[in-house]
């Protein structure tokens, strides 16, 4: 049985491995003042008495006596001032957790703003950070702070409120606990001022906190509450089930409309949820929205990204045909639109083009008509004065034509001058073309001249089929000229993601790397790049010599390198930076950061331009980490072709050394043993002679055995062995190197039988012993001892010397590695690579540690096998 004594602490196991993710538990409830930071505290308060690291992050007790009661003997971080238009703001300092490290600290209110100047917008998105740094998170929410409901409690209550967290959040957490109260005990609560001052709870009564609105919030938390527990039933019983999954499939695509767009996420989002479906978010970009529509579905996109949705901005003419494409594409058979009344004629095509495309018309206020304004000279009306002066030029000259040619074919010219504007300016400039020319045929070429009376009835007809042809070939031609323009944009991307690709498929250095991504993005989106590099595996990330960009920040940059997620500019992360960062997610691992700065900050908004700076962070971080392989290919090559070259020469010399050596060191013993007979003063020197010549004998000896050993020519005559034969016959190998340390024999009574090959496990020793002796100090002992131990023969050679040196110990079994780079002792560093290499062919383990007494212990593990029976007669017994 093992000691106990021995047994390693379970905790501590358990406390020494890394943490993967911390853990989130929520306090959730209907209203403020139900009591969830109180419930948080109480429960923090149990946690510390349990011996847990607890910290307090973030709590406000808004004068409540017994919350701040309950943060008693619990640590209480300071918070960090930050200065936001000339005034101090108090702020959650993330980066002093991140530092302490506790095993638990609560950060309350998880839907705050947090100041401006804060690494994240959101409190949620700090305690994201907190969690993938393996802290766990205890904090609290109320219902109407949950995104999806977001729309439903404005309407129940009738009060917008401004700060939300995701649904997947919520449904991420590990651990959500309902902290209810009834509606007349949380008003009871509030006329006491155990929720708000006196003042503020005499409006809140009257507002927010009203009877039936909290009768509404608390349905409503507890049917999120009960759509949570079941979705967590339904995952476990398929868990279970292992039941493959049916080919019908249930898919929502979700028709962003700039008007509804919030709304219509927030309602696809809860249906999607009670379907347990996959949903999608595309926007039909086709030319005709105003800028702040353009904004408007774009931020729409980007929340139901946010809520999990896949998202796509469709560009054409026909969003019919795109919209039942991209359904049959990705296999959703379910279409939500937001503002049916204003899609009445979508709808009709939809069933014309896809029949099997089920429609969903989400409910809502109609939205009111938008104002009239007068049309600026900017968007769609740019290049107005010139269609002006087109047109005015076009009468001229064809009013000496006047009475030439017939007035219908002088229409001609005028619908000429309607398609140049078209092409030119676009639909705005075109419909304009097409007034100005009815009006001033009627006024110059219509009897009577220089009126807008119209003698001929028939001219009206001309005048109206000219007009219609003129607004619908401007129209016409516009819509073409834009999609023409998009098509050349989406081909622009994927030609330059093609030539860079294709660049930096020769790239050789991340130079040249840094160089064509500056290159390429500038060419497509005028961007400015920095490309930051780290210097080793850990080392501090340095920016490229040649960089265009020179505003980045270095901390961000570090912070993006190590979370591997995009900060700066359109990110959770410091979205106030002028800049984006973009770590180089390589498939092995982060190669760098990628900075962007582009000219306008409005780009990003475009999911086309956002896809394409990820895809080209992707393509520069693969091609660094094809030249990072290279570069460890190359030295790989070159370290065998050094290693074979050395052995080669190594054997030969020592096959020409081996035969003199051995010559030498004969006539050298028998110099001195004549000379230690005859009492000659010289038998001193003869004998060191003797010496000098055995240790390069041995050195030699070891040459031969690492070469041949290096070229695979080792053959085991494996036997059995007693274990002080062997150790006796490495003793007698060394002769008079031992003896100037006693040595120390402590071989275990009855000890099991070595199974191996004598020779080789004879060297081995001979290195280990050598080895004490030349790292111990003359008259130190060196210890050998032998024992079975846990399956294995246990033979272990210990000094008393100066120990290892710092860093790895098994460095030291690497061939021509010494413990020194420059020492007085002899040697090459080939002994212990030796014994290392002979304890692999039998399947042993070697090691090297430090005793604590001082000196070094080197281990042989050899596996513990049963000796066969043996076969004699019992009748030949005395």
């Amino acid at each position: 049985m093992t000691d106990p004594e021995q047994r390693p602490d379970p905790d501590a196991l358990l406390a020494s491995l890394p943490r993967q993710r911390g853990r989130l538990k929520l306090f959730f409830g209907a209203a403020p003042g139900v009591g969830k930071t109180y419930a948080m505290l109480a429960e923090a308060q149990e946690k510390r008495a349990q011996g847990l690291d607890v910290v307090i992050g973030w709590v406000d007790t808004h004068g409540r006596a017994d919350t701040e009661a309950m943060l008693a003997n619990l640590e209480v971080l300071s918070r960090k001032a930050l200065e936001h238009g000339g005034k101090q703001r108090a702020a959650f300092d993330l980066d002093a957790v991140l530092a302490r490290h506790p095993a638990l600290v609560v950060v309350d209110e998880l839907p705050h703003s947090n100041a401006p100047g804060s690494r994240h917008p959101k409190r949620w998105q700090d305690v994201e950070e907190l969690l993938a740094a393996g802290i766990d998170v205890y904090s609290a929410m109320n219902v109407q702070h949950l995104d999806s409901l977001n729309d439903v409690v404005s309407r129940v209550t009738g009060v917008e409120v401004g700060e939300t967290v995701p649904d997947h959040v919520f449904d991420q957490a590990d651990e959500v606990r309902l902290v209810d109260l009834p509606p007349d005990d949380l008003l009871q609560r509030l006329a006491a001022g155990k929720v708000y001052l006196p003042e503020v709870a005499e409006r809140a009564a009257s507002n927010f906190f009203r009877k039936g609105n909290l009768i509404a919030l608390r349905e409503l938390a507890l049917r999120r509450m009960a759509d949570r527990v079941d979705g967590q039933m339904r995952a476990q019983r398929d868990v279970h089930r292992r039941v493959p999954v049916s080919g019908a499939n249930l898919g929502l695509l979700l028709l962003i409309d700039a008007a509804s767009g919030a709304r219509a996420v927030r309602q696809c989002l809860r249906l999607a949820r009670a379907l347990g479906a996959p949903w999608h978010a595309v926007w039909p970009d086709n030319g005709q929205h105003s800028r702040e529509q353009r904004a408007a579905a774009l931020a729409a996109l980007s929340q139901a990204a946010e809520q999990g949705a896949t998202t796509l901005v469709l560009s054409g003419l026909d969003s019919a045909l795109q919209l039942a494409d991209y359904a049959r594409r990705h296999d959703l058979s379910l279409l939500v639109l937001g503002n049916a009344h204003r899609q009445q004629a979508l709808q009709k095509a939809l069933l014309q083009r896809a029949p099997e495309l089920n429609l969903l018309l989400l409910g809502g206020q109609l939205s009111r008509a938008p104002r009239w304004r007068m049309p600026s000279l900017h968007g769609h009306w740019q290049g107005s004065l010139p269609t002006i002066v087109l047109c005015s030029a076009i009468t001229v000259l064809a009013l000496p034509l006047r009475g030439v040619l017939d007035a219908t074919n002088l229409v001609m010219f005028y619908l000429l001058g309607v398609m140049w504007a078209a092409v030119r300016y676009g639909r705005g400039p075109a419909a304009l073309a097409a007034v100005l020319s009815v009006g001033l045929f009627d006024f110059f070429f219509v009897k009577p001249f220089l009126s807008f009376a119209v003698s001929d009835v028939q001219y009206l007809i001309t005048f109206v089929v000219m007009l219609i042809v003129g607004l619908v070939l401007g129209q016409l031609v516009a819509r073409a000229r834009l999609s023409a323009a998009q098509a050349r944009a989406r081909e622009a991307h994927t030609r330059t993601l093609y030539e860079m690709a294709r660049e930096l498929g020769s790239a050789l250095l991340p130079e040249q790397v840094g160089e064509v991504t500056a290159r390429f993005l500038q060419a497509s989106v005028s961007g400015q790049i920095s490309l930051w590099l780290p210097e080793n595996d850990d080392g501090p990330l340095q920016p490229q010599a040649d960089d265009t960009l020179a505003a980045a920040d270095s901390a961000i940059v570090r912070w993006c390198f190590d979370h591997t997620e995009p900060a700066g500019q359109g990110t959770h992360t410091l979205p106030t930076s002028p800049l984006l960062y973009l770590p180089l997610k390589a498939p092995m691992r982060t190669r760098g950061v990628l900075v962007i700065g582009l000219p306008d900050a409005t780009l990003l908004a475009d999911p086309d331009n956002r896809r394409l700076c990820e895809a080209v962070a992707a393509l520069a971080a693969q091609t660094l980490e094809r030249l990072h392989y290279i570069e460890v290919a190359q030295q790989t090559l070159l370290s065998m072709e050094s290693e074979r070259l050395r052995h080669s020469l190594l054997a030969a010399l020592s096959h020409d050394l081996r035969t003199p050596l051995t010559a030498l060191s004969g006539n050298a013993e028998t110099l001195a043993l004549a000379l230690q007979r005859a009492q000659r003063p010289e038998a001193a020197q003869a004998q060191l002679l003797l010496t000098q010549s055995q240790r390069t004998t041995r050195l030699v000896t070891n040459l031969l055995e690492m070469a041949r050993l290096q070229a695979g020519g080792v053959t085991l005559r494996q036997d059995w062995l007693p274990a002080d034969e062997v150790l006796g016959g490495a003793i007698a190998a060394l002769g008079a190197t031992l003896a100037a340390h006693p040595l120390q024999l402590d071989i275990a009574p009855q000890c099991p039988l070595l199974y191996g090959d004598p020779m080789l496990l004879e060297r081995l020793l001979v290195n280990l012993l050598e080895n004490a002796t030349k790292y111990s100090p003359p008259g130190s002992a060196i210890r050998v001892s032998a024992a079975p131990e846990n399956g294995y023969i246990v033979l272990r050679v210990a000094d008393s010397g100066q120990g290892l040196p710092p860093g790895d110990p098994a460095r030291l079994f690497d061939a021509f590695s010494r413990g020194e780079r420059e020492s007085a002792i002899a040697g090459v560093g080939l002994g212990l690579a030796i014994c290392r290499t002979i304890a692999d062919v039998h399947h042993a383990r070697l090691e090297a540690a430090n005793l604590p007494a001082g000196g070094a212990c080197f281990t042989l593990s050899l596996p513990l096998h049963s000796p066969p029976p043996l076969d004699f007669d019992p009748e030949n017994l005395p």
